[in-house]
């Protein structure tokens, strides 16, 4: 496929097509795209000795984690990565994807999980990345990353501060600062979704309804700042100023289509996370009704041991008597 170069990126000479989108495209590999293959080899490696060890792991977490890998690799890893240095609709959805979709399944995924049960433990050289792990869920930079007032507003700058601001086009225009962005929309789905998921150890821990309140004060946000980009007379951004003339693209109607992906893409993935937290929520009321209900029926046995005994040391008393 002929080739040529924007922002000191290879972008494809040929207007977008589904086919010539998710070909995979080696020249403009992201380092997403790298560690998204490595996190596949790594997770099947653990697992395969957990298996070894006699530990079940669930198929559908394995399942999810390799899922989200390939859509990382999907978005960084194929021509779609270079489309979108050149169309912001492209970008958009590369956005979503990374901030929204990856992260969820990742997490799903509980490689945290994982890593303590496969890492061996002990006080010599081998038990130390196990030791160094438990370290850094424990430490106070941890619990300040994964607090709300810090992944919340990060999660919204992901947004506002990126797309509203002269960032955008700085990044853009240089190949480091496009690598950065793009694992800036990873991190921030991973901070802002894992302490409400809570599929994996977390340095905090927050209530179910608490983790719910996390979870849908940005809903409004996230869908204003689509219809903003939709309704917008002129361009946010400049980097999608001047696509290949030869595309026959109408800059603002690629940019309505953005804000549309903006707008609605969030919908699936939010009641995607409000279910696992309801669902979350009931199995805990159910366990701890079960849990009152054992320890009620042990009291009343006591209570009723207790009284028969009573009785008996009356009877004998009157018997004595």
């Amino acid at each position: 496929m002929e080739h040529g170069q924007h922002s000191g990126m290879w972008v494809p000479a040929e207007p977008p097509t589904w086919g010539r989108m998710f070909l995979p495209h080696l020249d403009g590999w992201s380092v997403l795209a790298v560690l998204s293959l490595l996190g596949i080899a790594g997770y099947l490696a653990a697992m395969v000795v957990l298996r070894r060890s006699g530990v079940a792991w669930p198929w559908w977490r394995t399942a999810a984690w390799v899922t989200g890998c390939l859509a990382l690799f999907a978005v960084t890893g194929t021509w779609l990565n270079g489309y979108s240095m050149v169309l912001f609709s492209v970008h958009m959805a590369q956005h979503m994807v990374l901030s929204m979709v990856a992260p969820l399944l990742l997490l799903v995924g509980s490689p945290v999980t994982l890593a303590l049960r496969t890492l061996p433990r002990g006080r010599g050289l081998p038990g130390v990345p196990r030791a160094l792990l438990l370290d850094a869920l424990h430490s106070r930079v941890a619990r300040f990353l994964s607090h709300p007032a810090f992944a919340l507003p990060l999660f919204l700058a992901s947004l506002y501060g990126v797309y509203f601001t002269p960032i955008f086009d700085v990044l853009m225009g240089d190949p480091f600062g496009h690598q950065f962005m793009l694992a800036h929309f990873v991190v921030t789905g991973l901070l802002f979704f894992g302490p409400i998921l809570a599929q994996d150890p977390w340095p905090r821990t927050t209530g179910h309804a608490g983790r719910m309140l996390e979870l849908l004060i940005p809903v409004p946000l996230h869908a204003f700042f689509g219809v903003a980009v939709m309704m917008a007379g002129s361009l946010v951004v400049q980097t999608f100023a001047n696509p290949p003339a030869g595309w026959g693209v109408d800059v603002l109607a690629d940019q309505n289509t953005a804000g549309s992906i903006a707008w609605s893409f969030g919908e699936l993935p939010t009641l995607f996370v409000l279910a696992v937290v309801l669902f979350s929520w009931m199995g805990s009321e159910e366990r701890t009704a079960k849990r009152l209900d054992r320890v009620a029926l042990r009291t009343e046995d006591a209570e009723l041991a207790a009284y028969n005994a009573r009785l008996r040391a009356m009877a004998a008393r009157s018997d004595g008597a």
